[in-house]
């Protein structure tokens, strides 16, 4: 427990010093570049989005040594990305594979996509950004989220930068969001993941309890592992994204029984978990073309997922699926080397998880340094008035951001939280709140 307390505080300081840094380069690039030329604006914002998201991997990966088993077909795989053994990699990281004898795999994003998924725990959207990194989407990996959000120091304002959608849970105000939100992202210069849970809501029995009643009373099949879906979000999803996006990536999250869940609080105490993700690919031209077809479509799937999942219990794997080796990368070991490709690693004989250390404590003390050298420098903490400077001065930073963010509505997007038909929800809105 000291140790990873040891651990914790530089980490926090390494990410929240560091993100600082990020949301500072992401807003002189959103001021200067982005009225030039959108796409450089964007490929700019995907290494630096990157840079930052490559922390919250390697804690991932790394540091709680959380083991993700993808089970997917070949055409699937191959889909999501392609494996090289050869790429234009920096030299560092070939002296470090050597030294550590360690075999590497190269990976690069191939297309659009929507990724739609069950919302089985509070992690669920870092396993989405551990399989968008080996995918080489990491730094493009857009997804839905509350409107709050957006307003977070360091995670809301980079998710902001690079165009996460947001909606107000109003879909009144949400359905034009969607479009206007969705019609923007034709353009974009590399290939991106949009999240979209359509549960609404992460699963628990109670919420388990309450879709069951609804689904008994509105003839709907009874879920037994799954939320049923509202699909209105989705419906206009796939309408505004079809001419563009080629996939959808069908996710199904599990947890074994041999292992704990993971949890935030886990990941930070470096405890290792084991999650099983189900990954089926299906082309946006197979879809129906009418509304009503295409929500039945999306609750067919989770009737799909249902049935996957009950196998799943009763085998502790997903049974007859091929599982695929997705690696760990080397990248969030050193996210001072980023490029635009990277690689997945494969332990071989040992685990030099003291040099990985090494890398993140020199960046958190080498930041921690320059923050106190600048404020000895500036002598800002000599005295209360300093100290009130330094007060509105953060104030002031976070005052901009807000009135740039407000300033920009358009570029906002989240599910839709409606309760109709189409929505298919049994929840009310202030169920979803309390649970985000």
């Amino acid at each position: 427990m000291a140790i990873t307390a040891a651990v914790i505080v530089p980490l926090g300081l390494l990410f929240f010093i560091s993100g600082l840094l990020m949301n500072l380069l992401q807003a002189i690039c959103y001021v200067l570049v982005r009225p030039l030329s959108k796409n450089t604006y964007r490929k700019i914002n995907r290494v630096v989005a990157e840079t930052l998201w490559l922390e919250l991997v390697w804690i991932v990966d790394w540091w709680a040594g959380v083991k993700i088993k993808v089970f997917a077909d070949n055409e699937t795989f191959s889909r999501m990305g392609k494996f090289l053994l050869i790429g234009n990699q920096n030299i560092i990281y070939f002296i470090y594979v050597l030294i550590c004898n360690l075999t590497v795999t190269f990976l690069s994003g191939k297309e659009h996509a929507l990724v739609v998924c069950n919302h089985r725990s509070d992690i669920d959207w870092l396993v989405g950004w551990i399989l968008a990194q080996r995918s080489g989407c990491l730094g493009s990996a857009l997804a839905v989220t509350k409107n709050s959000n957006k307003f977070l120091p360091v995670i809301g304002w980079s998710m902001w930068f690079s165009e996460f959608l947001f909606l107000e849970r109003n879909w009144a105000k949400d359905e034009s969001t969607i479009k206007s939100g969705l019609q923007r992202l034709k353009d974009f210069p590399q290939p991106f993941w949009l999240a979209l849970f359509v549960e609404g809501t992460r699963f628990t029995e109670t919420k388990l309890k309450a879709a069951q009643e609804y689904a008994a009373s509105s003839e709907l099949p009874i879920p037994r592992n799954v939320l049923i879906p509202r699909t209105k979000g989705f419906v206009s999803t796939v309408s505004n994204m079809r001419s563009f996006v080629p996939a959808i990536y069908d996710m199904t999250v599990a947890i074994p029984k041999t292992s704990p869940p993971p949890t935030m609080l886990r990941l930070f105490r470096g405890q290792p978990s084991v999650v099983h993700v189900h990954i089926k690919c299906h082309s946006m031209k197979d879809l129906p073309e009418s509304d009503e077809a295409i929500a039945q479509w999306c609750i067919n799937q989770f009737v799909a997922k249902d049935a996957l999942l009950d196998k799943h219990i009763a085998a502790d794997t997903f049974p007859g699926q091929q599982e695929q080796n997705i690696g760990r990368p080397i990248k969030s070991l050193a996210v001072s080397f980023p490029k635009h490709s990277f690689g997945s690693i494969h332990k071989k004989a040992h685990k030099p998880l003291h040099l990985f250390f090494q890398v993140v404590l020199s960046w958190a003390c080498l930041l921690t340094l320059g923050a106190i050298k600048f404020l000895h420098w500036s002598d800002l903490f000599s005295s209360w008035k300093g100290m009130a400077l330094s007060a509105l001065g953060l104030g002031v930073i976070t005052l901009c951001m807000q009135i740039l963010i407000r300033s920009s509505q358009s570029e906002r997007w989240t599910p839709a939280k409606t309760n109709d038909h189409h929505h298919a929800g049994s929840f009310s809105q202030t169920d979803v709140e309390k649970d985000k």
